[in-house]
């Protein structure tokens, strides 16, 4: 194999390429135009773009596309090729700046939430230059926006980029104030840990369920699970070691900072996490990871889960979302320092994630909110559905003594005041690690649990940047009002006050206990327990104003967004039901019946042969089985008259808590009933492959 630092970024048309095959005063342009964002004339798109041809062919592309990130929660790429027509029947290999910069794909045929009508097909694709492009099985892919001919963000990224630019204005106002007059810049960075399955190929062809809904509808659970800790962290198996070596091999030569693979806690279920990046490319990496991590697995004979809770009875996949702040010199923000200066700026910054969270916790919420996730969230192998903050006992017992006005330090017996008291120095593991809080500081960064392993970043990192822009917003309007020699005790006091007022979000225990829950309801806290209920929050004024306030989404982004999260939410579940009626009516009740029959007429010619011979579990077996079986199609014909009434439902919300209170329940009684039937037929009959096959049958 190549040298890890040959190949890696190889595929990438990165900052070392440009500055190699880009006249000096063309990169010196591009430069300004990925750091500053000015606009990039015609002329110097026209030479990156010949550029950036002649590698790509040279790297063996034919075909470039805008790569872009719409509403679905996948990519979306549309190729052309390099040629044009060339007198005497030949060809040229051509590609030029206006290529380069706009695309015009369908708009129509994506989810816009009524932005764009049917018959109002065009869009526009635009490329950001802050992501690199690169080469993906034989074509140019160059990293877009994607937005209507009105100009509304039809895509995940628009929003997420405005969001960076939201939190670099609001940041480098409050370093001003501490005096870092030689910050360029603050960006957000991000490590996405991606969490999956892996299950044989063949079996999967088998399972409808998977093949259409990405998770088991229907199964029995196996009688060996995860209950011996016995696969987390062991060891790999080689057939899934082959799988990651080609995972990393890929990654790496796009530019993905992959570095730790592991089994996870569940059977089948593994890990893998990346270094932390800037934001924006944090996110495209992570759809590039989800994506070849699928088409690696395939040529492994093996299919890749990615659904927040493929299987029942054991643990799902999340996607960690390991965020801080830092400058373009790379200094951490969330960082403790070492001087009262650097403790002061870090504790403001902390008061801000805090409050961030106090405030937007509906926020946070729906911005993980999904069908697949609603599985996850709560049940006691991820994180509740309330939001709440971890930080550890120690730095949790230094804010209660600012709060205080009291003795913290035991050496000192020094009264914590901001600017005046060094804070204890404390090592990024002060405390153990709490995997049940849902928002957890980890010494440098905030780790957001609740992503679902299926979903995009953007959204959940537009949430959070906004937020946090906010709070940075509001305290810089109260600093900046403040004589420098009042500066100390302004700022001494607005942190007080802001632990004072958001402490009741800080949560450092088990996350899993019931008890939490009774406690976060008497703190007033928020328990959105299912994407119905997060959704209704998205249009509240409080969360409107902060979009727009920051120009992150405009009021018809907002509705457009709300109205696609309730769409998507009653079609997942409506794919779903469909799904369980296919499988039922099709093969398990045909399979149970005729096995039953079997079994009965087994019994009768047992009995016609020998008097008195023993036909108990025949005869039980059929009894029970006749009783399931019947259970069943009771609650197919339910089923089925319940999503024929659905369609007369036209308010999304409305059909959204409709799916929640009466399919989910229909899909749940249909799953108790056939789920018992397996226990009890023969695994030559029983149409499916089973859990245990599923789980344990990659060796």
């Amino acid at each position: 194999m190549e040298k890890v630092t040959e190949i890696f970024g190889s595929m990438v048309f990165d900052d070392s390429t440009m500055e190699a095959r880009l006249p000096k005063e063309t990169y010196r342009t591009l430069q300004r135009t990925i750091k500053d964002g000015r606009h990039l004339d015609l002329e110097a798109a026209n030479v990156v773009a010949n550029a950036m041809k002649d590698w790509a062919i040279e790297k063996g592309a034919t075909h470039f596309t805008h790569w872009f990130q719409p509403m679905t929660g996948i990519t979306a790429e549309k190729h052309d090729s390099f040629i044009s027509p060339k007198n005497g029947g030949k060809v040229i290999m051509e590609f030029s700046g206006k290529e380069l910069i706009k695309g015009e794909p369908d708009a129509s045929s994506f989810p816009s939430g009524g932005l764009r009508a049917t018959f109002e097909a065009r869009g526009y694709t635009a490329w950001d230059a802050t992501s690199y492009a690169f080469i993906k099985d034989g074509v140019l892919c160059i990293p877009t926006v994607f937005c209507s001919y009105g100009g509304e963000a039809l895509d995940q990224k628009t929003a997420l980029l405005r969001s960076m630019e939201a939190i670099n204005r609001q940041a480098m106002r409050v370093l001003k104030l501490f005096g870092n007059e030689n910050v360029g810049s603050v960006k957000t960075t991000v490590g996405p840990e991606q969490e999956y399955f892996l299950v044989d190929k063949d079996m999967y062809d088998k399972r409808k369920d998977l093949i259409y809904t990405g998770r088991t509808l229907f199964g029995a659970r196996s009688p060996k699970g995860q209950e011996l800790d016995d696969h987390y962290f062991g060891a790999i198996k080689q057939r899934v070691a082959d799988f990651m070596k080609e995972i990393n091999v890929e990654l790496w030569k796009l530019g993905v900072l992959a570095k730790t693979e592991h089994n996870e806690v569940a059977p089948a279920q593994h890990e893998m996490a990346p270094i932390f990046t800037t934001t924006n490319i944090a996110a495209d990496h992570n759809q590039l990871t989800m994506e070849i991590m699928q088409k690696v697995a395939k040529k492994h004979g093996m299919v890749c889960l990615l659904h927040e809770k493929p299987f029942a009875g054991v643990n799902g996949s999340g996607k960690h979302n390991n965020w801080s702040i830092s400058t373009d010199g790379g200094i951490n923000l969330l960082e403790p320092g070492e001087t009262p200066s650097e403790n002061a700026q870090f504790l403001l910054f902390l008061c801000a994630v805090v409050k961030a969270v106090d405030e937007y916790q509906d926020l946070l919420r729906i911005s993980v909110a999904s069908a697949g996730n609603d599985h996850r969230l709560g049940a006691n192998e991820a994180p509740p559905a309330v939001v709440s903050v971890f930080l550890g006992t120690e730095l949790s017992e230094i804010l209660e003594a600012i709060e205080k006005d009291e003795k913290y330090d035991p050496k000192q017996k020094d009264v914590m005041r901001i600017g005046v008291h060094t804070l204890p120095k404390f090592s990024k593991d002060t405390t153990d690690r709490n995997r049940t809080s849902p928002f957890a500081f980890t010494g440098n960064k905030f780790e957001f649990r609740m992503l679902g392993s299926a979903a995009s970043i953007s959204f959940a990192n537009t949430v959070l940047n906004t937020s946090v822009a906010e709070e940075l917003k509001q305290f810089a309007d109260v600093l900046e009002n403040v004589e420098p020699s009042g500066f100390e005790e302004a700022l001494h006091e607005l942190i007080r006050k802001t632990i004072g007022e958001h402490k009741r979000i800080i949560f450092n225990g088990d996350g899993y206990d019931d008890s939490w829950i009774k406690e976060a309801e008497r703190r007033g806290l928020l328990n959105l327990k299912t994407t119905p209920d997060a959704v209704a929050h998205m249009l509240d004024k409080k969360n409107v104003d902060l979009f727009i306030s920051h120009k992150v989404y405009n009021m018809a982004e907002l509705t457009a967004r709300h109205e696609v999260y309730l769409e998507n939410y009653c079609k997942v579940l409506n794919i779903e039901a469909l799904t369980m009626l296919d499988m039922a009516r099709k093969d398990i009740l045909p399979a149970m019946s005729s096995y039953s029959a079997e079994l009965a007429k087994a019994a009768k010619e047992k009995s016609e042969l020998l008097a008195g011979a023993d036909c108990s579990y025949e005869t039980e077996t059929v009894k029970t089985l006749c009783a399931l079986i019947g259970a069943s199609y009771r609650a197919v014909k339910k089923m089925e008259g319940d999503l024929l009434a659905s369609k007369s439902i036209r308010d999304k919300a409305e059909l959204a808590n409709y799916y929640k209170s009466i399919i989910i329940d229909d899909m749940r009684d249909l799953r108790i009933s056939v789920d018992e039937m397996e226990t009890l037929a023969s695994s030559e009959i029983w149409p499916y492959p089973s859990y245990g096959e599923l789980l344990f049958g990659v060796r």
